[in-house]
């Protein structure tokens, strides 16, 4: 089953970035929405991070097939779950406090939520789902989650989004303060890609 290339679900420069680091070696060229020229017009409504991707990625390749090209189309849904505040935000990380608003001030905000909460109380981690809908209709689905916990301050200028505030205990660092190649080696997302590589080098 021959594709010409993988357009993933995102406008996200960092998340193309690692994306495109760990999936190299499946040989074939990893696209934006923006960089395939696709626009769909996608409802996120589902109940769980693996329903949203799904989502994303049945729309997209609903439009690729009317546009008649044979990619494979890979989506994620992922996000933060903080235990102590009832795993917000979790599905609604994008969105919490409206997709506007930087994470500076997201960030910030959830810091302030958890004042004066003792450590073993700040735990948290980020999941990913990545949904995947092959040019023959068939569709794939990983998840993985990194365990951490919330710090007391944002550290660190190699993450996103809520990188800086996730503290992971045993690297004494914030998922910001990693390296790329760390990050990717043990993040949600790199874990649930590095799987998605390997049913991917099988099917394709």
């Amino acid at each position: 089953m021959k594709a010409d290339k993988i357009i993933f679900a995102t406008g996200n420069a960092g998340k193309m970035r690692e994306i495109q680091m760990i999936l190299a070696d499946l040989g074939l060229e990893i696209q934006s929405m923006k960089e395939a020229g696709v626009t769909a017009d996608i409802v996120e409504d589902g109940k769980t991070f693996a329903e949203n991707a799904m989502i994303k990625a049945s729309a997209i390749a609903q439009e690729l097939e009317k546009r008649g090209e044979r990619a494979v189309v890979l989506a994620d849904d992922s996000g933060l779950e903080i235990d102590y505040l009832n795993k917000e935000p979790g599905i609604y990380s994008a969105r919490y406090m409206g997709e506007d608003t930087s994470y500076t001030i997201k960030n910030a905000h959830l810091i302030q939520r958890l004042a004066g909460v003792p450590d073993e109380k700040r735990t948290a981690r980020f999941v990913c789902a990545i949904a995947a809908v092959l040019p023959d209709g068939r569709q794939f689905e990983t998840n993985a989650a990194v365990e951490g916990r919330i710090g007391y301050e944002e550290r660190g200028e190699n993450g996103f989004g809520y990188d800086p505030i996730f503290y992971l205990p045993e690297y004494d660092k914030s998922s910001a303060e990693l390296s790329p190649e760390e990050k990717n080696r043990i993040s949600h997302r790199g874990k649930a890609l590095e799987e998605m590589k390997r049913v991917l080098l099988a099917e394709l």
